[in-house]
């Protein structure tokens, strides 16, 4: 369930509150996770459902290139905040937040810190006005019913927004001077594990040195186009645990064993046009590279 933040009479008050349900059960549904389907019928079949909550809170209006106040927490089925969360070395811990615009141009991703008391408090800078949905990929200190679960919800950041349309699959892109391009063009088929290789390199057209960013070495974040259904994978180095991302049956793993090199896992719940966030840290600098992306 998710219930906008956004709307115009909500969001420029100073303090707001939103409440988001996620339904978690046993589907087989893990890795980094996916969810918000609104584009049919579901691809997997999903029992009945324990209910958590989420109390997503901004303080002051949310407003383009200007430091926004966030905090959250979530609320299990008992009514008590979830206060243990998985921790270690690997990226599958915690809390991801991951908030994208609407028309897919714009994307923040952030792994905030937990308090004892369960509540997570973040600063961001948007980078552009105009609706977001918000992603909150939580990992729990449990194995079952299943290792993690999503939570939504929506947020109107002001400023003057103007819809982009979503650019036509290309194997090449240019962030910050770092060339990231697709070896081949892939050929991704919804529930199925495929990987796309791509060849990094710096300004200077060295391999780029990729430096582990929120326990991976890249983190491929996918948001399908029009429905904003969501899956995320990683990529990580040789010996590197918790990596593996599993949707029903499939599983996948990304990784990486030679400067300027990544073999980027994908599987996604269902067809489409979906927008990859290939995130990686070069140089000391987080670049996102986006690539669009045709899975029959």
């Amino acid at each position: 369930m998710e219930l906008r933040a956004g709307a115009d009479r909500r969001w420029r008050q100073r303090k707001h509150v939103v409440h988001a349900i996620a339904l978690v059960a046993v589907v087989g549904l893990a890795g980094c996770g996916g969810g918000g389907s609104s584009n049919g019928s579901p691809t997997i079949s999903i029992q009945p459902a324990q209910q958590y909550s989420l109390r997503f809170t901004t303080v002051g209006p949310v407003v383009a290139g200007k430091p926004a106040h966030l905090s959250f927490e979530i609320v299990q089925p008992d009514g008590k905040p979830l206060t243990r969360f998985k921790h270690g070395s690997g990226p599958h811990t915690g809390v991801h937040l991951i908030m994208v615009r609407r028309d897919l141009a714009d994307i923040v991703h952030r792994h905030p810190p937990v308090k004892p008391s369960g509540r997570f408090d973040d600063t961001v800078v948007f980078p552009a006005a105009g609706p977001y949905r918000v992603v909150i990929d939580v990992y729990p200190q449990q194995s079952t019913p299943q290792p993690n679960f999503q939570l939504f919800s929506s947020l109107r950041v002001g400023g003057d927004y103007k819809p982009q349309p979503v650019p036509p699959p290309a194997t090449q892109e240019t962030v910050d001077g770092v060339h990231f391009a697709m070896n081949g063009e892939p050929r991704l088929r919804a529930i199925q594990a495929g990987f796309i290789d791509f060849t990094v390199t710096t300004a200077e057209g060295k391999p780029a040195t990729f430096t582990p960013w929120y326990g991976a070495l890249a983190h491929a974040i996918f948001f399908r186009v029009g429905s904003l259904d969501y899956f995320h994978t990683h990529v990580c180095g040789a010996g590197a645990n918790g990596c593996t991302s599993i949707l029903g049956g499939a599983k996948v793993t990304g990784s990486s064993t030679t400067p300027g090199k990544l073999a980027v896992g994908v599987l996604v719940p269902v067809p489409g046009t979906w927008r990859l966030f290939l995130q990686t840290q070069v140089d000391g600098k987080i670049v996102t590279a986006p690539f669009t992306l045709k899975v029959r």
